[in-house]
């Protein structure tokens, strides 16, 4: 199966999804609906999250399963050390291989129902992502992916430190790194430049939120753990009461935004769909990220 740096290897920007397992039936039917809808806009590859301590690891691994045998997409598949033990993280590994699944995404994760609260690791677990990262390398020829944090993890004590966290990541085995959401194109770069700084010549993606009404905005806030610029709020705060034009205004910004990180070179836009398809179907259209065949 092809990998996520397969796909990114070519000199163009390309775009990737990332969409969360269903909680039941009809969740499931608007998953595959999406899933179907963007199939046809050959995203480099897509996601499917895994919920804190496991669990939604059952219907992670099995919409992964799905999306490697019926569809044409590259499928990569989270997985997070919180609160399981070695052994059944290999187990979660082996259940990725047997349906041949090359791309991993290693987390550590939030704690369970607080992602600020204190960070208890299983005892017969892992503490980190670099040592996740290291125990996907050992069980077979995987593509692995880690997270990034343009403002700082929330619990490293200041970004230097922050950065010699996620260079240890890649010094681990990690091959790529998608960074969580942030507002201007500036905080993505910067991090890009302070890892370059570092040594390090890593694959940094950034990760997109389609701004599309204000749960999405106060998301984007919360996710980034940094307060939304000024300017962005004067632009969508007055619209909060106007959908429809809240939903434009926010597409418009984040059009800038990812046309910013374009004329940088990023090598892929990773967006964040809520497990619908309308808005990054719009956004990969508007930024010229569409096959000629979609």
């Amino acid at each position: 199966m092809t990998t996520v740096v397969d796909r990114l290897r070519g000199d163009a920007t390309v775009f990737s999804v990332e969409f969360f397992p269903p909680r039941d039936a009809a969740d499931e039917e608007i998953l595959w609906r999406s899933i179907r809808e963007l199939e046809p806009y050959d995203p480099a590859y897509m996601s499917i999250t895994y919920g804190a301590g496991g669990s939604s690891r059952d219907g992670t691994v099995r919409s992964i399963a799905r999306v490697a045998t019926e569809t044409t997409l590259v499928p990569m598949a989270h997985l997070t050390a919180v609160g399981h033990s070695v052994a059944e993280l290999r187990h979660v590994i082996g259940s990725y291989a047997a349906v041949g699944v090359r791309n991993i995404l290693a987390l550590r994760g939030d704690p369970p129902g607080d992602p600020y609260g204190e960070w208890v690791p299983h005892p017969n677990g892992l503490n980190y992502a670099e040592e996740l990262v290291e125990l996907v390398r050992s069980l077979g020829d995987f593509c692995v992916g880690v997270s990034a944090f343009p403002y700082g993890h929330p619990r490293s004590a200041d970004l230097d430190t922050d950065t010699l966290h996620l260079v240890r990541k890649f010094r681990a085995g990690a091959d790529f790194a998608i960074a969580q959401l942030f507002f201007e194109p500036e905080d993505f770069l910067r991090l890009r430049d302070r890892v370059a700084a570092a040594g390090c010549e890593a694959l940094l993606i950034p990760g997109i939120m389609p701004l599309t009404t204000p749960r999405t905005l106060r998301k984007t806030i919360e996710l980034s753990g940094a307060s939304a610029p000024s300017a962005l709020l004067n632009r969508l705060e007055p619209l909060t009461d106007d959908p429809k034009a809240f939903r434009a205004e926010g597409l418009d910004a984040v059009t800038e935004l990812c046309e910013r990180l374009i004329a940088e070179g990023v090598p892929d836009l990773h967006f964040y769909t809520f497990n619908r398809s309308k808005a990054t179907r719009e956004l990969v259209s508007r930024l010229g990220l569409v096959p000629a065949r979609a």
